[in-house]
């Protein structure tokens, strides 16, 4: 990765809390103009990585460059360059929407234009509402919008939806898309595995302060992830042998009669449909169950990642 195609360079990063390490000798870089994923647990270092790049905390040791700027040398220069949503985001209750965006507009010294970021994240029709008044996804929309008051050039999301329903969820990962095809670089630290595999370009994921894997959300599931499972409804457990013979793994459900097969690649579904045909074996519904990134989490660590929990 040559220098001008980074954002953000990470090399053996270290913070100790007394006999505590969060953040254990990690090293990871950030393309511009990409959707990273930092994924993990509650409790995994996530947030005070993202503390450290965001110049509010200090490393204990090792090194980081934000946009070509040595997080201890150059603060004030990587402060201009970045815009934060942090975790439980919160503004003035009774300012409206335009009202909170040109608050912290007048904070920055910048001369954004209040309307062109309120039609960027979608709220043109909550221009005059009260922020007390909006719904738990349109409030995380509003805090993006504070966030890009000094047009950033990255943009730090710390759980942007934690806590909020599926519909809100979605509304906020629609701003964060739309952010990208504007050319933001955009650092997402999430505990949704969903969320992970949706919008990000390159996901690491950390667990015990320490990176564990890294890599497109498919490079993960293809390295990591369990084999995807083709299941058969309903059928003769005659099919069983037969599709051993294909050089697969099969189990029969006495309780549902479903046969669960374990492909090696995406042929093998059509190898599998054609012999119970030639054999005339019936069988009902065919479900394909692909592997996900909460497999490979569970692979790599050998826990599940709570999604009921924040970081």
């Amino acid at each position: 990765m040559t220098k001008n195609q980074t954002a953000i360079e990470v090399n053996s990063l270290v913070k100790k809390y007394c006999n505590l390490t969060a953040v254990d000798s990690i090293s990871f870089n950030v393309k511009k103009g990409e959707i990273f994923a930092f994924l993990g647990p509650n409790g995994a270092g996530k947030t005070t990585t993202v503390e450290i790049l965001e110049c509010i905390r200090k490393p204990t040791s090792g090194k980081a460059v934000v946009l070509g700027f040595d997080i201890l040398k150059d603060e004030e220069e990587i402060k201009k360059r970045i815009g934060v949503l942090p975790q439980d985001f919160n503004t003035f209750a009774r300012l409206t929407v335009k009202e909170n965006i040109e608050y912290f507009a007048g904070m920055f010294g910048s001369s954004v234009d209040a309307d062109s970021l309120i039609k960027l994240v979608d709220l043109e029709d909550k221009r005059n509402e009260q922020y007390r008044k909006l719904s738990g996804g349109l409030k995380q929309r509003l805090g993006v919008a504070i966030a890009l008051v000094n047009d950033p050039e990255i943009l730090f999301l710390d759980e942007p939806t934690a806590g909020l329903d599926p519909k809100a969820r979605h509304e906020v990962w629609d701003a964060i898309l739309g952010l990208k095809q504007k050319g933001k670089t955009i650092f997402l630290t999430t505990h949704y595995m969903e969320e992970a595999e949706i919008l990000a370009d390159t996901v690491t994921i950390i667990h015990k302060g320490k990176i564990v894997a890294d890599g497109t959300p498919q490079k993960l599931i293809e390295r990591h992830g369990k084999l995807s499972l083709l299941i058969l409804k309903k059928t003769d457990k005659a099919a069983i042998p037969l599709i051993e013979t294909l050089g697969l793994t099969a189990q029969y459900d006495k309780e549902t009669r479903d046969v669960k097969v374990t492909l090696n690649h995406a042929n093998s579904i059509s190898e599998v449909v054609r012999a119970l045909c030639t054999k005339q074996i019936d069988f009902g519904e065919l479900q394909l169950k692909k592997s996900t990134l909460e497999d490979v989490f569970l692979n790599l660590t050998g826990e599940k990642l709570k999604e009921e929990e924040a970081s």
